[in-house]
């Protein structure tokens, strides 16, 4: 069964009334409560007797919903008790990331539980999934409570014990009473219960509930009042909290960072990944740098680090956003949150072709293709040029094995329609006999030569026609077959092995080599007139080693996405492993990396990757560094000797100002990784200027 509506509308205006509805009902509720009849319906509900269609019960709507849901989800109705969460470290931690709330939640359980002694009631706080983190009130309550798992560390949501106030007020996002026999669960039925849900006050959504438990006698038609006064009370402590930390984190953001430009964009995020200020950005990229952020709950955990907060942050940012500042905000001597600064973005980088949006597909296509560097950006943008337009039919994509040139053939493929008459076919010259190269290229009739199919068979041009036909690996196409491949692109027409019929064809080729193919028309191993033909563009795709720090971004990359696939969590990588793989050549390219990361995943047993984890290959490689030049030396010794700590704040200063500030460039100019820098800055306390 599915849990409801954690995430229901804001507070609505007149929940007061609302209470005093539930009140008014409750009392009615209490004299005509009959125990017997609620356990014969429910009886009735489990043995079948009751069509569950006809949503008829002898209880009140919201019980006779739940039970519904209950049963339609599969649960146990013999439970005795909830789940509950035994081990001290995992309480511990649902404690800290539940610390706004426990915190404003303090002063009204103090002020209850007074009350509650002896009364034989108590108080409990549940967080948004359900599970207790905070217990107070009569004594011999909370330990009978146990029994049933009514204490911290127990979940207790719909859909693992049924109707219960708790579970219930989740669902519905209303306060709500379950009394005795209203329970789903049999062993639940000697309680009685009320909860009442408390809200973000930032965004309206359910992230706690208070609840007043314990045995049937204590049912008191205004149980419900206090519980849904208690709630509002954590709201408005929730309120001022959050409004005393958005003021300090704004007064923190105007010390440090006062020097931005009025241009550029500003968000600043707390803790929790909410954006708290913004300006100069679209309410767009605000939604959906927010939805990233909160997704997973990537920066959620109070108890992760400064830097590994920052780190996060810098994890989750899309890579259209990768250009922005990160800048830690501190008060109090602790980082309660980070300002986002988005200088206005260079006309030379935006994705435009031809002075128009580019389509959605596009978009989609172009974000397969992972990396910043100048050299890959520009194979990009011509590849985007001639995905834009009609006039090119035929184009050359060179580029080592493993650079990723389908990815390319695909950005071409991108711009045409997104439709069944706008096919995406790809063929490999090296894999195919060269007895068997005419049939799959062309097609054959039925007969045409001995194994030939009875139906006949179309080929890779007719199976492509409105589309692109990827032909990979072209260098391998033997010379005989070179002929007829030109002139199918001159003439536009295909004739199937043993037939007479001319098809026509409306196909963009895409050939793509890792060999030099000039050099091969002057070894007499390619068609010179078919060269041109296919060359009349030509992109080529940078190898890796010449892509400066995209490597490390691939690397996070094919992490994220093979921790996503496996649903585990990211691997860790040190500052000395993340130097290693930077300084790697890289001969097997994107692919090796890709696969080097498939390893790690499968081999490591603690999530971290340090350099002794590395392939010999990588590790020896990178081990030795080159010998500074003799100039070099020589203008080292001409200048008064200063400390290394002293020597790397200057290095950062000048390729911050070298770089206007942009950390991702300073990173790669530094050649260390972002997550290193950001620890270096605040090492430091260099305060970078926006300029």
């Amino acid at each position: 069964m599915k849990q409801g509506s954690h995430t229901a509308g804001r507070p609505n205006p007149s929940r007061s009334a609302h209470v005093g509805e539930l009140v008014a009902a409750d009392a009615a509720f209490h004299s005509t409560y009959d125990e017997l009849i609620t356990m014969r319906a429910w009886e009735s509900l489990l043995e079948g007797r009751l069509e569950p269609a006809r949503r008829y019960l002898p209880v009140r709507s919201t019980i006779g919903d739940s039970w519904y849901r209950c049963a339609n989800g599969g649960i146990d109705a013999q439970r005795n008790e909830a789940p509950l969460e035994t081990d001290k470290d995992v309480v511990e931690a649902l404690a800290r990331s539940s610390s706004e709330l426990l915190v404003a939640a303090k002063r009204p359980f103090s002020a209850i539980g007074r009350m509650l002694n002896g009364t034989g009631a108590m108080l409990v706080l549940a967080d948004g999934d359900g599970v207790l983190i905070d217990v107070i009130g009569d004594k011999k309550t909370i330990y009978d409570g146990m029994d049933i798992h009514l204490g911290v560390g127990g979940k207790w949501t719909e859909d693992v014990v049924g109707t219960n106030g708790i579970g219930t007020a989740l669902w519905t996002g209303e306060p709500v009473f379950v009394h005795a026999a209203e329970h789903f669960c049999a062993g639940i039925k000697t309680w009685t219960c009320a909860g009442a849900p408390i809200r973000d006050p930032f965004d309206g959504k359910v992230i706690g509930v208070v609840d007043l438990s314990g045995h049937p006698d204590i049912f008191r038609p205004h149980n419900i009042a206090l519980v849904a006064a208690a709630a509002r009370e954590i709201e408005r402590a929730l309120s001022d909290s959050q409004n005393e930390e958005r003021i300090h984190l704004l007064e923190a953001f105007i010390a440090s960072a006062s020097h931005h430009r009025s241009s550029d964009g500003v968000m600043i995020i707390d803790r929790q990944g909410r954006a708290v200020y913004s300006n100069n950005v679209p309410i767009t990229e605000k939604k959906r740098f927010g939805d990233i952020l909160q997704d997973g709950s990537n920066c959620r955990l109070p108890e992760l680090t400064n830097s590994g907060f920052l780190d996060n942050i810098a994890r989750a940012l899309p890579r259209d956003m990768q250009s922005c500042h990160v800048r830690p905000l501190e008060f109090d001597g602790h980082v309660h949150g980070a300002a986002l600064v988005f200088p206005k973005a260079p006309i030379s980088r935006t994705f435009r072709i031809g002075g128009s949006e580019p389509s959605q597909r596009l978009k989609e296509a172009r974000a397969q293709i992972v990396g910043e560097s100048d050299a890959l950006i520009a194979a990009i943008d011509v590849a985007c040029k001639v995905a834009e337009t009609k006039d090119v039919t035929s184009l050359l994509i060179e580029g080592e094995t493993g650079v990723g040139k389908e990815l390319f053939a695909r950005l071409i493929h991108a711009g045409g329609g997104n439709s069944p008459v706008n096919p995406f076919v790809a063929f490999n010259c090296g894999a195919i006999t060269k007895e068997l190269f005419g049939s799959e290229l062309f097609g054959h009739v039925s007969g045409a030569f001995t194994g030939a199919s009875r139906e006949g068979k179309a080929g890779v041009f007719e199976r492509a026609n409105g589309g692109v036909l990827s032909l990979d690996e072209i260098g391998e196409m033997p010379l005989d077959i070179q002929p007829f491949l030109l002139r199918v692109l001159e003439e536009r027409v295909v004739h199937r092995l043993g037939d007479n019929q001319a098809r026509l064809v409306d196909v963009r080729l895409v050939a793509s080599t890792n060999r030099d193919l000039k050099a091969e028309v002057g070894a007499g191993r390619f068609r010179r007139d078919l060269f041109y033909r296919i060359s009349t563009v030509s992109i080529r795709i940078p190898a890796l080693r010449e892509r400066d720090s995209d490597s490390l971004l691939l690397l996070e990359h094919f992490n994220r996405r093979l921790a996503a696939r496996k649903e585990i969590e990211p691997l860790h990588f040190s500052n000395e492993a993340l130097d290693a793989l930077l300084a790697y050549h890289w001969p097997g390219n994107v692919r090796e990396l890709r696969n080097l990361v498939e390893r790690l995943h499968l081999l490591t047993r603690n999530g971290f990757i340090d350099v002794d984890d590395l392939p010999t290959d990588i590790t020896e490689l990178s081990a030795g560094s080159p010998a500074l030049p003799v100039a070099s030396i020589t203008n080292a010794m001409d200048n008064p000797v200063c400390s290394f700590e002293e020597a790397e704040r200057q290095a950062i200063r000048n390729a911050l100002a070298a770089e206007g500030g942009n950390l991702s460039k300073v990173a790669q100019r530094l050649g260390i990784s972002r997550p290193t820098l950001y620890r270096k800055l605040e090492q430091f306390g260099i305060r970078r200027s926006f300029v």
